[in-house]
């Protein structure tokens, strides 16, 4: 399935080189080509082996070139290897070897840290993704510094209970909307960002946003892709 991307919308990072982004999620796999307005993806789930997301890629993108991959995926990342399973993938992510799969240069990144760069504009950013749970990710003058604050101890349970997906179907959308504006507070209090940014297909559900808080885009993961091959 393709995608038709107004250039208004479409990310392009012109530092780069011609990289594809992909965008790992529990429903879809995404794909963008720096350069190219035009957005592909397929559907993934709870089964999605790494091997099957590369074939799915690969049989996708054949008529594209590039020289490089980046990989944003729903788990922890460390010295550039999956530290931890993907809770709503399937199994095999750990110890992959991504780049023999795809046969080029592959840098992998936790997905919230990819939407993260494309988003980031300066400064001290903390990004928030509010999605099936919660992304959490920090720059600090163009440095990326992926974090797990989601699992940090909040109210009875922890923040990723109380503002995931799961949370807004049990406690309704006003319920919800609270636990994430505390949420804001609690660790902008914490962390001093100089701004936060909001992204994950549940963020556009709350209608007024602190002062300091803006609305991030799903085409901010590709930017970041992109941007993982720029000094």
């Amino acid at each position: 399935m393709s995608e038709d991307l107004t250039p208004s919308k479409y990310p392009v990072e012109p530092r780069a080189p011609a990289i594809l982004a992909v965008d790992v999620g529990g429903s879809h796999v995404k794909e963008v080509l720096n350069g190219i307005d035009e957005r592909r993806r397929f559907s993934s789930g709870h089964k999605l082996t790494p091997q099957q997301m590369v074939d799915g890629v690969l049989e996708q993108t054949q008529d594209w070139e590039y020289v490089g991959v980046s990989v944003g995926i729903p788990a922890p990342v460390v010295g550039g290897q999956v530290a931890k399973e993907p809770v709503n993938l399937g199994k095999g992510w750990v110890g992959f070897d991504f780049e023999a799969a795809f046969g080029k240069p592959t840098k992998l990144i936790n997905d919230a840290a990819m939407q993260a760069l494309g988003a980031y504009e300066g400064g001290r950013m903390l990004f928030l993704g509010l999605g099936t749970g919660l992304g959490t990710t920090m720059v600090f003058d163009g440095v990326v510094a992926p974090m797990e604050l989601g699992h940090l101890p909040f109210r009875k349970g922890t923040f990723e209970e109380y503002v995931g997906e799961v949370a807004q179907e049990r406690d309704g959308l006003k319920h919800w909307k609270k636990a994430v504006y505390e949420t804001i507070d609690r660790l902008s209090a914490a962390l001093l960002p100089d701004y936060v940014v909001l992204g994950g297909g549940n963020a556009r559900a709350l209608d007024e946003l602190p002062e300091h808080c803006r609305l991030g885009h799903n085409e901010d993961a590709f930017l970041g892709g992109f941007r993982l091959w720029v000094d």
